[in-house]
């Protein structure tokens, strides 16, 4: 237990004489050591446990990225525990228009980010006096958390100006290079790629336009899907990553894929996965193997991007950056692998195929498992949405973000 260091902890009275008493008297008092005369006459006066700091965040976390699991990292290590909220599908569409994902599958997805200690479902956009007094009693909250972009509402003022006026506001830095709207002007990229249909192709332009974004390349290189802002640093994949390594007897699963968009349904799978050993080992197959199975314009997320978001799953133990697409002898042995996985849905189903299938090698060692997906759910599925409801998607929180852009410490 943690207690907080005074000099003074307790006293005792003995024949009207009190004595002060240390650290060695309310250790010998927990215990029920103290000698029956003193133990008699004890009374604590100061000593209490150190209450630990809650910190809350909220947002919609709407096509969660890596960068909305660093600004959980970041909230995380303002406190001892983080409390999210997420906010309802009325919420967002009254404010935003209607999310890509829905809440169930945003619950999940924050749920399974490492950084997270609870999760209140239908969160208000706002926070509201009562809402506030709600998060102070009820979840004993000490500051509420959000990153140094805007959060206007459709009147224009600030959502978070009463936790500000309380003094219970801290902010955070934005991770740079990605946010949700430049990953639907990828993802529409892609479509474009498909249909050469000029709504299409206007809506992708409406969502890649920001400040010095740069210009979609219309080629056929599969460099276009890769335009992203984002930097990879070794620094920020230590931040996510675990640092341990299995146990001498620990039973390793492998499951391996693109994990492009990071969705629920890699989530659920993830967890399946888990649950079948002690530790999970997961291949993240480069850019140039996803592209050759699904098109020039895949993966929408780079390999460092696809990396960071499934390290930030607590279910994942350690990944394989650029994991080689076929499951050999080799890598079984070096990773001492106990088991290799693969969902029911997935974008391919290489798999299931006789001959260049995959996983041959862990098939004909008996250590292959095919696992029922919970969630009927891919990266397509992602696009699909996306693609259905375009007109609904305004791209209008960007900007005001860079022109109002001033330098915030963190990271």
């Amino acid at each position: 237990m943690v207690w907080e260091k005074e000099k003074i902890v307790g006293s005792c009275i003995i024949g009207g004489a009190t004595f002060a008493v240390g650290a060695t008297f309310l250790h010998l008092f927990l215990k029920g050591e103290l000698p029956l005369g003193l133990g008699l006459g004890a009374r604590l006066v100061s000593f209490r446990k150190r209450r630990p700091v809650r910190v809350y965040m909220d947002g919609c976390f709407d096509m969660m990225h890596y960068g909305h699991c660093n600004a959980l990292r970041q909230a995380r290590a303002l406190g001892d525990q983080l409390v999210v909220g997420v906010v309802s599908d009325e919420e967002i569409i009254a404010n935003k228009g209607p999310p890509v994902t829905p809440l169930h599958e945003r619950m999940v997805m924050v749920k399974a980010v490492k950084w997270v200690d609870e999760v209140i479902s239908d969160a208000p956009y706002a926070i509201t006096e009562d809402f506030m007094k709600r998060l102070f009693d009820e979840y004993q909250i000490d500051y509420i958390i959000h990153g140094d972009d805007p959060c206007v509402l459709p009147d224009g003022t600030d959502a978070y100006a009463l936790a500000k006026k309380a003094g219970r506001y801290k902010q955070i830095k934005r991770t740079e290079g990605v946010s949700s709207t430049d990953i639907v002007g990828r993802m529409l990229l892609c479509v474009r790629e498909r249909s050469n249909s000029h709504s299409h192709s206007s809506l992708q332009r409406q969502f890649s336009h920001g400040h010095n974004s740069p210009k979609f390349d219309d080629g056929g290189s599969s460099a276009g899907t890769r335009v992203s802002h984002f930097l990879p640093t070794s620094r920020r994949i230590v931040q996510f990553s675990n640092g341990k390594g299995p146990g001498p007897d620990a039973r390793i699963i492998y499951i391996d894929g693109a994990f492009d968009l990071f969705h629920a349904g890699h989530v659920e799978i993830l967890r399946r996965a888990r649950e079948l050993g002690d530790f999970l080992l997961v291949g993240i197959h480069n850019d140039q193997t996803v592209s050759a199975r699904s098109g020039a314009r895949h993966p929408i997320m780079n390999l460092h991007e696809r990396s960071l978001s499934v390290l930030a799953c607590r279910y994942v133990d350690e990944v394989i950056i650029g994991a080689p697409s076929e499951v050999s002898k080799d890598t079984i042995t070096t990773f001492d692998i106990s088991l290799v996985v693969h969902g029911t849905v997935a974008e391919s189903d290489d798999f299931q195929k006789e001959e260049g299938n995959p996983y041959a090698v862990p098939i004909s060692m008996g250590i292959f498992q095919i696992l029922e997906s919970p969630l009927d759910i891919t990266t397509s599925t992602i696009i699909k949405r996306i693609v259905n409801n375009h007109e609904a998607y305004q791209a209008t929180s960007e900007k005001k973000y860079y022109e109002q852009k001033a330098f915030v410490t963190g990271d």
